[in-house]
């Protein structure tokens, strides 16, 4: 697993620039306050550690009763994105087949990406760099780690308090920066979760930095067998400023390969004809709540 985890990391040092996210763009909200639905929506409230960011979960509630164990959860980063990227098919789809309970994860805001909060909380630290900064925006980064405590506890908590839920059927979603989180929560706490649906995964980040943590997974490990599905675009990039011809889809294709190698570890993945990075994000969502569907 070593020998592909380094030349996958130096496929991907390449420098990066990058369309952001449109600051402009609202969420859509009109779901959580419709009643003819098969799930019910309410929300909470809370902060980090620290006090120094806030975040809003929108919950969404099956409106049928809860299996003797309880409710299994989707958890979806990039909650006021993936909010909007659900319509009332989904949801009639998901009550009828596995019915988890859906937590968008997002921040009481009314922009659909908050660039700011993301950067920093989707990212993880990279060691030896004396100033931990997002190399597209200069954000500070590398706080994936405080940000993955306070989803498994305090959220998780929070959660568990309003609705039962299943702890053995967890699935935790993510897209782009929210990939890195995900994968980054499959590398150091492979037993928070069964299930780690990772889509479009920003592999490039200073220049791989994720890829080399996914050499100390097999001793985190323990007894879980985490399951992981890997979705990316045909027209996706490797890299921001890499071609979406030529190999293109080699990086996330080795991780795959890397991760198999693992064992107790389950891998899928899953390629979206014709999808580039941003509509990703609605495709990959869709394909997690076909699964669920069944």
């Amino acid at each position: 697993m070593k020998t592909i985890i380094v030349a996958l990391a130096l496929t991907l040092a390449a420098p990066a620039v990058l369309a952001r996210p449109d600051p402009e763009q609202r969420m859509k909200t009109s779901l959580i306050s419709r009643h003819d639905l098969a799930y019910g929506f309410t929300h909470i409230d809370l902060d980090s550690a620290d006090g120094q960011r806030h975040y809003r979960l929108w919950i969404g509630i099956p409106k049928r009763p809860a299996p003797a164990m309880g409710y299994p959860v989707l958890w979806m980063l990039d909650g006021n994105a993936a909010l909007g990227a659900l319509d009332g098919p989904h949801l009639a789809a998901l009550a009828a087949g596995q019915a988890p309970v859906l937590v968008a994860v997002g921040y009481p805001s009314l922009q659909r990406i908050e660039r700011t909060a993301r950067t920093f909380d989707y990212t993880p630290t990279v060691p030896g760099l004396s100033e931990q900064r997002d190399p597209l925006t200069g954000e500070p980064s590398g706080g994936v780690d405080r940000f993955l405590d306070l989803l498994t506890g305090p959220m998780h908590d929070r959660v568990a308090a309003i609705v039962p839920i299943d702890r053995q059927r967890q699935t935790l979603w993510g897209h782009s920066y929210g990939g890195l989180a995900v994968l980054h929560a499959l590398f150091t706490r492979p037993g928070r979760f069964s299930d780690f649906a990772v889509a479009s995964p920003s592999l490039w980040w200073h220049d791989g930095a994720i890829i080399r943590e996914a050499q100390g997974m097999s001793p985190a490990l323990g007894s879980s067998r985490p399951r992981v599905l890997l979705m990316r675009g045909s027209e996706e990039p490797s890299s921001p400023r890499g071609a979406v011809a030529g190999g293109a889809e080699r990086p996330l294709r080795e991780l795959a390969a890397a991760l198999r190698q693992v064992e107790g570890v389950s891998v899928q993945v899953d390629r979206f004809e014709g999808l580039g990075h941003g509509p990703m994000l609605a495709a990959s969502l869709q394909r997690v709540i076909d699964r669920l569907s069944r």
